[in-house]
């Protein structure tokens, strides 16, 4: 059992990057913001309320994964991470956007059974981003997400 709480929170989302350098001049070219301690030997860049960092690959498979294989190229490593914005019409934008500082088009932008609106594009790296809307998510002035409107307000 466990005796104390843990806190419910996400802080940092770390990618194991391949090719450091070129993986943090492509996020750099979405026009993210890097924090002053970045080069290219680990970076990492404020999105809202959490890090997003990239570290060597091999690195971080030796501090978190020192048991398991590398996962062979190409193969997805069945995590997506998304970057929700404010409106419906704002996907296809920012989508596109995306796609124009170089991520791939991995799934154009839909509507979506769930009410919302997404598409999927990857990093040079294959990491996977949903770009989205979702009704009902309050963000506060950073971007992070802040709970969720009542549907219907």
């Amino acid at each position: 059992m466990i005796s104390g709480v843990i806190p419910a929170r996400l802080s940092v989302v770390t990618l194991g990057a391949a090719d450091l350098p070129s993986l943090r001049r492509f996020y750099l070219s979405m026009g993210w913001q890097e924090r002053p301690d970045s080069d290219d030997g680990f970076a990492s860049f404020l999105l809202g309320g959490v890090l997003l960092a990239l570290y060597p690959a091999d690195l971080l498979q030796a501090e978190a994964a020192p048991d398991l294989a590398p996962r062979p190229p190409g193969t997805w490593n069945g995590v997506t991470l998304a970057l929700n914005v404010d409106s419906r019409h704002e996907v296809d934008r920012v989508f596109s956007e995306a796609v124009g500082a170089g991520a791939r088009s991995v799934a154009e932008p839909q509507d979506r059974d769930w009410g919302g609106r997404s598409g999927y594009i990857s990093d040079p790296e294959g990491n996977r981003w949903e770009v989205a809307w979702a009704p009902g998510l309050a963000f506060d002035g950073r971007g992070a997400v802040v709970g969720l409107i009542p549907t219907g307000a």
